[in-house]
């Protein structure tokens, strides 16, 4: 019985598991260029170099709802958001060839939850990794890292 078990391809097999494939192919991970994204950047970007997997970085940009207010003068908001977006694009790059990998860079609008559900989804991300949030009021709410945990669709890493 123990031989049958060895030869269908269980690690005690002799040349039959083959180490270093199990991990994974494809990291997502939500960058805003805050400090705790920063960190998760940092980590997802090791990951991706360790494992020889893609690394994918999103960063989704939110309308403040202010902004909706000043519905006759829009452009000041998609001026701020593009170089937002600029910025974080240059940072995603930079920490990439720092660590020597190459990040594919996805800049979305929505909310920060779905679009990186649809992602990891689309992506077939093996590993999903976020920044922990700063912010007092997602302790009741709950943060963007729970509710990606709470999906339990993948693997979550939440960086402190």
């Amino acid at each position: 019985m123990d031989e049958e078990r060895r030869s269908e391809g269980s690690p005690g097999a002799g040349g039959d598991f083959e180490l270093g494939t199990d991990g994974p192919k494809v990291v997502v991970v939500g960058f805003d260029g805050s400090p705790t994204s920063l960190r998760a950047g940092a980590y997802a970007a090791g990951l991706a170099r360790r494992e020889n997997a893609r690394l994918v970085a999103v960063y989704v940009a939110t309308t403040p709802a202010l902004a909706l207010l000043a519905a006759d003068r829009p452009w000041p908001v998609e001026e701020t958001l593009a170089a937002v977006t600029t910025e974080v694009r240059h940072q995603v790059e930079a920490g990439a060839a720092h660590v020597g990998v190459t990040a594919e860079f996805m800049a979305l609008r929505g909310d920060p939850y779905g679009e990186l559900c649809r992602v990891a989804t689309e992506t077939h991300a093996d590993a999903v990794v976020v920044g922990a949030s700063t912010h007092a009021g997602h302790r009741l709410m709950g943060s963007l890292a729970v509710r990606l945990v709470r999906a339990g669709r993948w693997p979550v890493t939440v960086v402190p």
